[in-house]
């Protein structure tokens, strides 16, 4: 590849209908901490809209962001869709020490019984959470052998893709 690639996400954006809510679930709870709030007034779609915005920082500097706005109706138009398909959620690497904190913070919190799951993906174990705002969040422990793994697939994915578009659907994930 001769193009640049971006150096890391620098936030995600969605919107939530109580910050404080959001803050006590991303803050206390997941144990994100909250490294920003901005307080805006300015011209969006041609009207202005005040609104909070904060931001949940990540070991590497990014985040995740989050807006509310001050009227109802601008909370309304902007507000997030919800698919409530399980394919699509934000994913995270985490350290089994961290996944493993996290899920006994989230049950001792009350939000394990229905918002939150354990899946083995064979190349990770994943625990999936669901939060306030009905987003979904994947934190991720890599396989020991993720080097190898990584190096396999990189190989071979576009001779995957291929075979995929031709009709072959046979798993290629020995590691499940």
């Amino acid at each position: 590849m001769s193009e640049t690639l971006p150096l890391r996400l620098h936030h995600h954006a969605w919107i939530t209908d109580d910050q404080e809510a959001n803050r006590r679930f991303y803050e206390d709870v997941i144990g994100l901490p909250l490294v920003a709030t901005w307080t805006e007034r300015e011209v969006l779609s041609g009207t202005e809209r005040v609104y909070s915005h904060t931001l949940y920082g990540l070991a590497d500097g990014s985040a995740l962001a989050f807006f509310q706005f001050a009227n109802p109706e601008d909370q309304e138009e902007f507000k997030t869709g919800i698919n409530t398909t399980p394919v699509r959620h934000i994913a995270f690497k985490v350290e089994a020490e961290t996944q493993e904190a996290m899920l006994k913070r989230v049950t001792a919190a009350g939000h394990a019984e229905t918002n939150a799951h354990v899946l083995d993906h064979g190349f990770c174990v994943s625990l999936y959470i669901t939060d306030p705002n009905g987003l979904i969040l994947e934190f991720a422990v890599d396989h020991p052998d993720v080097e190898k793994i990584d190096a396999e697939r990189r190989a071979t994915a576009h001779d995957d893709l291929s075979r995929w578009l031709a009709g072959d659907h046979t798993s290629n994930n020995r590691w499940r």
